[in-house]
Formats: C-alpha cells, structure tokens, sequence
C-alpha cells in the first residue's frame, strides 16, 4: 500500500497498517494480530470498539450525523455538557464547550484566559505537551520537532522546570526557578495563567509533585492567576481516578479534555469555572464540527462504562501488574538498560538507560522493533524518547496484559548496546 500521497512529515513509529482491532488487540492488513500498549496515544482507554460506544455511533447515526451546535442546538451536545459537567470532581459550578480536539480545547483557553483576566502572558512547563497547533507550540516544552522551521509563535511563554520524583526535580527548584523568572524575565501582573499536565505524557509520563501544585494553586490565587490543567491524556481513568488533578489535592480554573472523552471518536472539551467560560461576548466560542452529535453520543456511551467502581477496580488491576513485573525485573537484573518506573496509577512509562544513568533512546528503538515482531506494539516517550509509555486500554484481559508483559520481558533480555 502506497504512502506516497502522505505527507513525509508525518512520523510513523510502526511501519505496518491496521486493519481492525478488539479491545487491547488489533491485526494488520495482513492478518497479524498484535498486543496494543499504545490505544491510540492514550486515546483508547475502553479499548478498540467498545460495545457501548459502537451501538451509541450505530444508534446515533440514523438520527443525526451532524449540526453545527452554534446554529442549531442539538439534544446530544446538550445531554454530554450536563453529563460531563457533573462528572468533573470540583466544588464551584462547572460550564464548558466542546471541541475537536485536545489541542483545540487548548485554544480555545488561551482565548477564554485572556478574556478574563486582560492579561497575555502564559507560564508553561518544561517537557510539557499541549498540540501541534500553532499556539499550542509554544505551550510545548520541547523545541524537536515541534517547533522546528515554523518561525516566531504566538506569545508571550515562559517555561518552568517541571518538578516530580519521577524525573528528580524538586519542588524548591521549581520555586526557585518561578522566583527568578519573576524577578529576571516578566512582571507577575503580566501573567494570565499557568498551564501544567499533572501527569506529563509526552514528556515520559512524570507524576507532579503534589507539594508544588497546593503552592502554585495558593500562589495562582495570592496573585489573580489562572490555572489551567491539561487532563486529555491523564483523564478518564487513566490514573485510576476521574482525573489526574484528584490526586494533587487541588482544583484548577480550567480543564482541558480530548483523547478517551469519546471512545476513539474526535473530540475535546475546555470546562471549568463557569464565570470564565461565559466572559467572551456571544460568538467568541464554538465551531463548526465541534459537538458532533456522533461524537457526543460515543462520549456519552463512554461515561456510562466509567464508573468510579469501575475506574478504580481497572486502574488498581493495572497498576498491581505493571509495578509487579517490573519489580522482578529489577530484582532479576534482567537487562541493564532497565531504568526506573514513572508515573501512577495505570498511566506508567519504563525508561531505559545506560548504566551511568544517561538515556538509551537507542536501546529504545530496538525494542520497538522487536516488540513490533513480536506482536506488541509500544510507544516511546521523554526528552530524549527513551521512555516507553504503558498505554493499554483500561479493560484489557487480564490474560492479555500478561501476555503483553511477558513479550516486553523477552525484548528487554535481548537488547544489545
């Protein structure tokens, strides 16, 4: 199959063609069948067709394709916004608008930020991950490739050191770094927000320091600050909770959603204070597609599967089996490349290193691809993409994780400096 009309600058981190998938499993165009620890990036946490989302995308779809929401209300936009809404975990009243992406939802916070507060300035986070989009950019905290030959972007941002036990920055050295920037770089008046992922993805799956998100909230508010938390790949289970935010105990101005909101269907939502979503004069928000109805009812599917009992029995199940095999491995000396265990809850990566601890990103593709032929497909992750991200939907078999782990654990043994 010719991929001579796709783009080359499209990267492809496996080389085959999916023809269909079931759950944690999907088989290639010619018929191999694969482990899936990658569900989509983070955006398959019920897995590949779901029961419940199918039937809601069938059902739907001999109703009502599509409204643009801004024209004409539909009832599936308005049944996901009040489905949603509740399902967020804060005290204050909750409003939002829906997208078609992450990245959009990202946006479209930017706009709902600088209508608030009349304020520019965004202060991001080193290794951060926030789209491809043009403003979203220079929210990333990573130059290659992102940013790379697309000239001068939106502004003004400033990056912080993201601090988390996963990747030894401490909290004090972030606050340093926030002190100095604030002395050195921009007036504290000038900032409209932080925007910070409590779990990174992209940038090796890194747990923030609770400790700093109670200061930075306390700081946020000391100072009229927004504070804006991207859950599209720590959302909806993935850390065994609602969201990832629940465990810093703090709660954000603004939410951003996308990935597993809708099953594998496109969408993404921004939600939050219900003051700041309603500060832009009518028309300031929406879009054409966003809200599809097809895409709510699969969103809507989806919320019935994510029960609280449901999110922890799976997260918990997850967690157990991933921190158990690896911990053998460390206690087996399995490969030398074996670095150390990031992440919580179901969202985990494994990083490999080389024995004086400097990345092996390397040893990294290797896996890859002896994963790949092995019939386990994984993803890599971290600066310098020597982290593997543990993706797998949150409902897999358990007989399937382990088989997905027993593959990693052969892989591992055979990776050569």
């Amino acid at each position: 199959m010719s991929r001579e009309t796709i783009s080359q600058s499209i990267s492809i981190v496996h080389p085959i063609s999916l023809s269909h998938g079931k759950n944690a499993e999907v088989w290639d165009t010619s018929g191999k069948r694969y482990i899936d620890f990658v569900g989509g990036i983070g955006v398959l946490n019920l897995g590949h067709c779901h029961p419940g989302v199918v039937e809601a995308i069938r059902e739907q779809a001999t109703r009502l394709t599509h409204y643009a929401f801004n024209a004409v209300p539909h009832a599936p936009y308005i049944e996901l916004m009040e489905r949603l809404t509740a399902f967020i975990p804060v005290s204050y009243p909750v409003s939002g608008m829906l997208t078609n992406s992450g990245a959009e939802a990202a946006e479209n916070a930017l706009k709902i930020v600088r209508g608030a507060t009349g304020r520019t300035a965004v202060i991001a986070f080193d290794g951060a991950f926030h789209g491809r989009t043009l403003a979203t950019l220079n929210l990333n905290g990573k130059v290659a490739p992102y940013k790379q030959k697309v000239g001068v972007l939106p502004g003004p941002v400033y990056h912080l050191p993201y601090p988390s036990a996963d990747n030894g920055v401490s909290c004090a050295e972030a606050l340093k770094a926030m002190d100095r920037l604030f002395s050195v770089e921009i007036d504290v008046n000038d900032v409209a927000c932080f925007i910070i992922e409590p779990v990174q993805g992209e940038g090796g799956f890194l747990a923030l320091s609770s400790e700093f998100a109670q200061v930075l909230r306390r700081f946020c508010d000391e100072n009229n600050i927004l504070l804006i938390a991207d859950e599209i790949q720590s959302g909806f289970g993935r850390t065994g909770q609602r969201f990832a935010f629940s465990r810093l105990g703090i709660e954000p101005d603004l939410i951003l959603l996308g990935k597993s909101i809708a099953g594998g269907v496109p969408l993404g939502a921004v939600v939050g204070r219900k003051a700041l979503l309603d500060n832009l004069p009518k028309g300031g928000l929406g879009g054409t597609y966003s809200g599809n109805p097809i895409a709510c009812a699969a969103a809507l599917a989806t919320l019935d599967a994510m029960t609280d009992e449901h999110l922890n029995t799976w997260g918990s199940q997850q967690e157990e089996a991933i921190v158990r095999r690896y911990q053998a491995w460390r206690e087996q000396g399995l490969c030398v490349f074996l670095g150390r265990l990031t992440g919580v809850g179901a969202m985990r990566g494994i990083e490999l290193a080389n024995p004086d601890g400097t990345p092996a990103p390397q040893q990294l593709t290797q896996l890859l691809g002896l994963a790949r032929d092995a019939g386990l497909l994984l993803m890599p992750s971290g600066k310098s993409r020597h982290i593997i991200r543990l993706l797998a939907p949150l409902t897999i078999e358990p007989a399937v994780l382990d088989e997905g782990l027993d593959i990693l654990e052969r892989c591992l043994k055979q990776l050569k400096a």
